[in-house]
Formats: structure tokens, sequence, C-alpha cells
């Protein structure tokens, strides 16, 4: 590829990147959706980020831990306790990382 090729294919994925992501903001009026849509798409991030987590806490290498000795397992269980006990996502986020480090550095788990 000469150096127009690489240009073109830069601008082009810039473009496609900017009408997908501003696909929302283009219509001049609300699009009209039925309620049960709508409630439905406020679950959606909460959803995709449980889809994304879920499995990387609960299996490794494609398969189930076999093991309570997982510092992931014990980390979730801090950073829920942490989330339900102050309701903050930082602190969530600190005390699991805190205590999967504390397990992988201190106990080699």
């Amino acid at each position: 590829m000469n150096g127009w090729e690489v240009a073109l294919t830069i601008v082009g994925l810039g473009v496609i990147t900017v009408v997908t992501r501003a696909f929302f903001f283009l219509p001049r009026r609300e699009v009209p959706m039925p309620g049960w849509l709508r409630e439905g798409l406020r679950y959606a991030p909460l959803a995709a980020l449980a889809a994304v987590v879920a499995p990387e806490v609960v299996m490794t290498q494609g398969r189930l831990i076999d093991t309570w000795r997982d510092a992931r397992l014990f980390a979730v269980a801090a950073a829920t306790a942490y989330y339900f006990w102050r309701r903050d996502i930082l602190g969530t986020i600190v005390s699991g990382t805190a205590v999967m480090l504390v397990l992988r550095l201190g106990l080699g788990w």
C-alpha cells in the first residue's frame, strides 16, 4: 500500500466511526419506540458489562474454575460487599483490585 491508500483508509474508517457513533444524534426529532423497548434499553449497558465480566471471573482458559483458591473470586466478593456498603464505584474498583493484588502477590494465587 502506498501513502494515499493508507490515508484514504484512515479517513474512511474515521467517517464510518463518526457516522455509526453519531447515528442516534442525527435525527431532528426523537425516534418513536415502544415503552417496553425504551425501558429495556436502560439495562443494556449493565447487561453488556455483566456479559463481559462474568465469564472472566468464573472461567479460566475456557473452563470453569475448579478451586476456591482463585484471587478473582475473593476480589469479586470484596468489591461486591464494598459496593453494597458504600454505593461507590471507585471504591468498589479499588477494593476489588487491592484484594486481588494482595492474594496474587502476597500468597501467589
